[in-house]
């Protein structure tokens, strides 16, 4: 008889949890090549799965930073009005192909979500660079992305900002991932003056609700593992909860560096082996 809870499964959670806390990536980053590389999930599967678990953890973390006030719900927004349509128009997509279940698919899925991680890793390892370029660049324009509402300069950044949503609410609903690395990423270049903390703290509050919708259309699609889904959730809450209480302490740096590695040879080892 098979435990309720499967200890692997919780110690994968638990980490994931806290990296997530910490640095606002992780979750789909890691979590999906995890199930299917180490754990062999079937990608369709392990992308639903990740996707339910990621709304719950997401949710715990949006709550501890919305209580420090880190949450900047006008990016959250502006995102989720993107994001929420595109995951929609992915997931009838999906449906229409009967992705769940399928051979093939589960090969495009791998290949997706290979080039999905390498391009993390890029997003991570120049993420200075990037939001360095883009406050010059609002400097140099006199265009500056907290500019006042109503002028050309506020239009573009909510335009920018809606188009980033949806790019990440087809890249999520396709591969779970996205939302961390990538996002806050776009965010930086768009919103140069904001503090980082609060850049990630308004990420992971969208993806909430991206990755509740996202990962009920996989369940409907029946493309969840529930016994996989409790026993993550076991480890990821108190994960998610140490992880956001100590994101200011967090050495920025190292962390980056390491995600970015990591993801660069599991992304390699999707697309090209």
């Amino acid at each position: 008889m098979s435990l309720p809870i499967d200890p692997l499964y919780s110690l994968s959670g638990l980490c994931v949890g806290f990296l997530v806390g910490m640095t606002g990536v992780g979750g789909g980053s890691l979590m999906t090549p995890l199930l299917v590389l180490l754990f062999g999930v079937a990608p369709a599967s392990a992308v639903g799965t990740d996707l339910l678990y990621a709304a719950v953890t997401k949710g715990v973390g949006t709550v501890v930073h919305g209580l420090k006030g880190a949450v900047d719900w006008r990016i959250t927004g502006r995102l989720a009005a993107g994001s929420i349509p595109a995951a929609l128009v992915t997931l009838w997509w999906l449906y229409r192909r009967g992705a769940a279940g399928h051979a093939a698919h589960g090969g495009l899925i791998e290949m997706v979500l290979g080039v999905a991680l390498l391009t993390t890793s890029l997003a991570l390892l120049f993420r200075p660079q990037l939001a360095t370029y883009a406050a010059r660049r609002n400097a140099a324009t006199q265009r500056p992305a907290d500019a006042k509402p109503g002028s050309s300069g506020a239009v573009r950044t909510v335009v920018a900002t809606v188009a980033v949503g949806a790019v990440l609410g087809t890249l999520v609903s396709l591969t779970s991932v996205g939302a961390g690395a990538v996002g806050v990423t776009a965010l930086l270049m768009l919103y140069p003056k904001l503090p980082t903390g609060r850049i990630v703290a308004s990420d992971i509050a969208h993806a909430v609700p991206l990755t509740l919708i996202a990962g009920s259309g996989h369940w409907l699609m029946g493309s969840v593992d529930w016994h996989i889904l409790t026993s993550l959730l076991v480890g990821s809450v108190p994960g998610i909860v140490a992880g956001s209480r100590l994101s200011a302490r967090a050495p920025e740096v190292l962390l980056r560096y390491l995600l970015a590695l990591i993801l660069a040879i599991v992304g390699a080892r999707l697309v090209f082996v």
